[in-house]
């Protein structure tokens, strides 16, 4: 199941050129005692654009707040005005006996759906676990619960058991692998079960002998979610995208904003981690770098790359994405587009947010 190598593949014909740091911790802020990082963003019904942050908490406690984006005469986000909170771990399975988080949320808007669909990480009693929730405003969310991965005999393994994360939807519908039109998401299970049970190690899918972590896409019918859109959290047909290819990933890979549709095909913008972890992959890491890259999709068949930068299209540089709990991090999480002008949002080694431009070579 290894996916074919992609030193072939032509490069990606886009940049990234960082524009500022648009959001930093609110002195006073209980909410932000321990750091804003890694948001969503999304249009309200009234058009204006909001960003909705992780918000960390003493005690590394996550909810996901909104604020408005504030925009510059230059047409650039230069801040936002913080307008409260919309998600935090009420729910039993969110919350361990010493942990509690509704983390690095990813929202998209679907038009066939007409509303926005956010995936997150509910850091419950078994550590990371993907969930859902869906919106038509962006400040009333309702939980769609944890996603429910079908089980795929050819993978030899229950992709329920694995931690998850970096999960994101599609905005329109695509083809599964047999043709059915469906809503496709994009996530990144993690095969080390030793952080649950000591001396059990890694599981790996079936024919898959490169045990890093890396990007999977899985489906769900249009026809079952319109019969009732809690279907959604019931994913199938999972299907390998690609694995770490290039120096700058050499650890792992995973799906950063949800994917945009391109002339070639599907923008996804990507983080790769490189350098050594230290004992557990969910310890604070402090020998790894974070930097953004990018793949193209096949607009018919997404779960095929055929464009993919070789070298990163940020890396950290500034003193913001250098120190920090977690130094060197650039970390995409979010891309709209503003006046015509697509703009990343991303998470910062020091616990901020930043902004970079996204433009065609």
């Amino acid at each position: 199941m290894n996916s074919a190598p992609t030193s072939a593949l032509p490069t990606v014909p886009f940049t990234l050129t960082r524009a500022g740091v648009i959001m930093t911790p609110e002195e006073g802020n209980d909410l932000e005692a321990e750091g804003v990082l890694n948001p969503a963003s999304g249009r309200g019904p009234d058009g204006v654009l909001y960003l909705l942050p992780r918000l960390v908490a003493k005690g590394n406690v996550s909810r996901v707040g909104i604020a408005r984006i504030i925009i510059g005469d230059d047409g650039v986000p230069s801040g936002v005005e913080r307008e409260g909170t919309v998600l935090a771990p009420d729910e039993g399975w969110e919350r361990g006996r010493n942990n509690a988080g509704t983390e690095d949320p990813r929202v998209t808007w679907v038009p066939s759906l007409g509303r926005h669909l956010m995936t997150y990480v509910a850091y419950g009693p078994m550590g990371p676990r993907l969930a859902f929730a869906h919106s038509e405003n962006l400040r009333t969310w309702e939980r769609l619960g944890p996603c429910l991965f079908e089980y795929k005999a050819e993978l030899s393994l229950d992709l329920n058991l694995f931690p998850n994360k970096d999960a994101v939807f599609f905005p329109e519908p695509v083809n599964d692998p047999d043709g059915v039109p469906s809503y496709a998401m994009l996530h990144r299970p993690m095969w080390d079960l030793g952080w649950i049970r000591e001396g059990e190690g890694e599981h790996l899918p079936a024919g898959l002998t490169d045990n890093r972590p890396g990007i999977w896409i899985s489906y769900v019918a249009v026809t079952d979610v319109q019969a009732d859109i809690r279907n959604l959290v019931h994913m199938g047909k999972h299907k390998l995208v690609a694995l770490s290819e290039y120096p700058f990933e050499a650890l792992k890979i995973g799906g950063g904003p949800a994917p945009i549709r391109v002339d070639e095909g599907w923008l996804l913008i990507h983080h790769g981690v490189a350098g050594a972890l230290e004992k557990s992959a969910f310890d604070h890491q402090q020998k790894v770098n974070y930097a953004a890259g990018a793949m193209i999709l096949d607009a018919d068949d997404p779960s095929i790359v055929i464009a993919r930068t070789d070298k990163p299209l940020l890396t950290p540089e500034t003193e913001d994405e250098i120190s920090g709990i977690v130094p060197n991090v650039v970390f995409p999480t979010a891309i709209e587009k503003i006046d015509g002008q697509l703009f990343v949002f991303y998470g910062m080694a020091d616990s901020k947010i930043g902004v970079a431009k996204l433009d065609r070579v």
